[in-house]
């Protein structure tokens, strides 16, 4: 399969519906064609993986040639410097999630690029380290308590930021760490604790919100059903 037929399916499947809606997600369509994820996802399937194609996917520029690229890409084959590209051509929420918990999170530099991207000034490229931090949290069952905790020290450090694709991201990785067991949940509520001291309103809201579903009766109740296994 060509760079072409893609093209060419995703010009034939896309609906102007789809496009439309996409905007009201805060997700740009001038250069998307309008097809539904989980159609996507079925066509990822078709091809398998097929790290060349996904590099040339993505060199295209369209919105879901991106998602698929993403979705058919080697892990293994992806190089540091290709996340990097990558990364700086994030320009929504919803590429910048999707390829983290699709694909970066299973590379070899994953924590590597948490702790590089999340010092850096560009939205999508610092919203990166966080969704990684919470795409590593949900899908690396088998990952130290210890890396984790370093993450919420870097959580903790990082650089008040108002902007909410941002201040959101931080509320999410740091809320994804706390549910990992019960150990991580005290380490996470006392992180929370100390964001919500400090002076910046960015940084107490996302303790605050954080600490509101990891204090939770349900959350609470999970961990305990987990701990027991």
């Amino acid at each position: 399969m060509t760079v072409q037929d893609i093209l060419d399916w995703l010009a034939k499947t896309g609906t102007p519906e789809v496009v439309a809606g996409m905007a009201r997600f805060g997700i740009p369509n001038d250069h998307a064609f309008g097809i539904a994820m989980g159609a996507l996802k079925t066509k990822a399937k078709a091809i398998g993986t097929d790290h060349a194609l996904a590099l040339a996917l993505w060199e295209t520029g369209f919105y879901e040639a991106r998602l698929l690229a993403a979705e058919i890409a080697e892990p293994g084959m992806l190089s540091e410097t290709t996340m990097d590209d990558w990364c700086a051509d994030f320009d929504n929420w919803a590429i910048c999630d999707h390829t983290c918990f699709t694909l970066f999170d299973k590379t070899p530099y994953a924590w590597d690029k948490v702790d590089q991207w999340a010092g850096r000034g560009e939205e999508f490229v610092r919203r990166a380290a966080y969704a990684l931090i919470w795409a590593l949290s949900v899908h690396d069952k088998k990952a130290a308590d210890a890396v984790f905790e370093e993450a919420l020290v870097l959580i903790e450090a990082a650089p008040p930021d108002d902007r909410p694709l941002v201040k959101k991201a931080v509320d999410m990785a740091l809320r994804a760490i706390g549910k990992r067991n019960p150990a991580l949940n005290a380490a996470a509520r006392r992180t929370c604790a100390r964001l919500m001291a400090k002076p910046e309103k960015s940084l107490q809201w996302i303790g605050r919100h954080a600490l509101k579903e990891l204090e939770s009766d349900k959350v609470q109740a999970q961990l305990e059903r987990r701990a027991k296994r």
